[in-house]
């Protein structure tokens, strides 16, 4: 007997859509939808690190929440291990939903305030039933994962700093033993040099549990310490998807490129950063064709009428009229 092949990505998006109704009159009538992730395409290796970097409003919360269950898709798959969760049976949906966990961008609205650290950090194994000793005995060794003492526990959320939240945050995620972690931005209220500390924490529990993240950032320098590939997105599409050193130092996409220039760099003049003139438009109204075009210093024709496809160039996949 053959033994079954492990699936070499723990994630598959295909042509994902999260679309929100717009209500207006008496009886909530929808008269339109913002579309906050408009066909997204991608996948997550086992053991990687996906970067996730635009503006925001571009989609990236939203795409995030989409995958661990928080919002519900318009269409498109969503395939875990090879599963699509779509397809589990309300009975079976736990065995997924215990394998991909979020760490949310507040560590203090995201906490119970009336639950002590004990009860947070174990609070879903208690859900799922996997309380094989005393709560407190898995809360010591929960809280000791993440660098914190066994003094911790019968505090409050109030009583901690913003980075101690943050790893009481990390700490409820892993403790159903996840596969796949949705970061999103977990270091953007901090300070710098807790950020430092908080990164480390993620790439070492990465090494220690073999876990697979996608880390949403508007820090395009956290982005490049943390991430093996990138995705840049725009208007709820992505504009440009490939390995973070390769895209961050060679952008193809101008959206990248204005994105990555706009990095303060030691040594290098402003005057060299490529500035975008108006405003991100609005995602219940996007322009047609390439959705960048309406701020594209390089729009053709064909920008304004043609949604542009995705092409391979260099290991990027980048979705540009100026590379078909």
């Amino acid at each position: 007997m053959h033994k079954q092949m492990e699936h070499p990505d723990i994630l598959e998006v295909r042509d994902l859509r999260t679309w929100f109704p717009v209500k207006r009159g008496v009886f909530s009538k929808t008269i339109g939808y913002v579309r906050a992730v408009d066909g997204v395409t991608f996948s997550v290796r086992k053991g990687e690190i996906l970067g996730l970097v635009g503006e925001s409003g571009c989609g990236k919360t939203t795409l995030g929440r989409t995958l661990v269950g928080l919002e519900s898709p318009q269409s498109g798959d969503i395939l875990f291990a090879g599963k699509d969760i779509f397809k589990f049976a309300a009975d079976r949906s736990g065995e997924f939903r215990k394998k991909m966990q979020i760490i949310f961008q507040d560590p203090l609205s995201s906490l119970n305030p009336r639950m002590n650290v004990m009860d947070i950090v174990t609070e879903g194994l208690a859900e799922f039933k996997m309380l094989d000793k005393s709560r407190k005995e898995h809360a010591v060794k929960i809280v000791k994962d993440v660098g914190m003492d066994e003094d911790c526990l019968f505090r409050y959320p109030h009583e901690f700093s913003g980075g101690q939240r943050q790893r009481i945050n990390i700490a409820r995620a892993i403790s159903l033993h996840p596969d796949f972690i949705v970061c999103d931005e977990p270091v953007s209220a901090l300070d710098v040099s807790v950020q430092a500390q908080v990164i480390n924490l993620l790439m070492d529990l990465r090494d220690r549990f073999n876990l697979s993240y996608l880390f949403i950032s508007h820090d395009l320098s956290v982005v490049h310490h943390i991430a093996n590939r990138t995705a840049v997105m725009y208007l709820g599409k992505f504009a440009e998807y490939g390995p973070t050193g390769e895209l961050i130092s060679n952008p193809l996409h101008p959206y990248s490129k204005a994105l990555i220039s706009s990095v303060p760099t030691p040594g290098v003049h402003t005057e060299n950063r490529i500035v975008l003139q108006g405003e991100i438009p609005s995602p219940s109204s996007p322009p047609p064709g390439c959705r960048f075009h309406t701020r594209c210093p390089y729009a053709m024709a064909t920008c304004r009428s043609t949604e542009p496809e995705g092409v391979e160039i260099n290991g990027h996949r980048v979705w540009c009229h100026l590379y078909r």
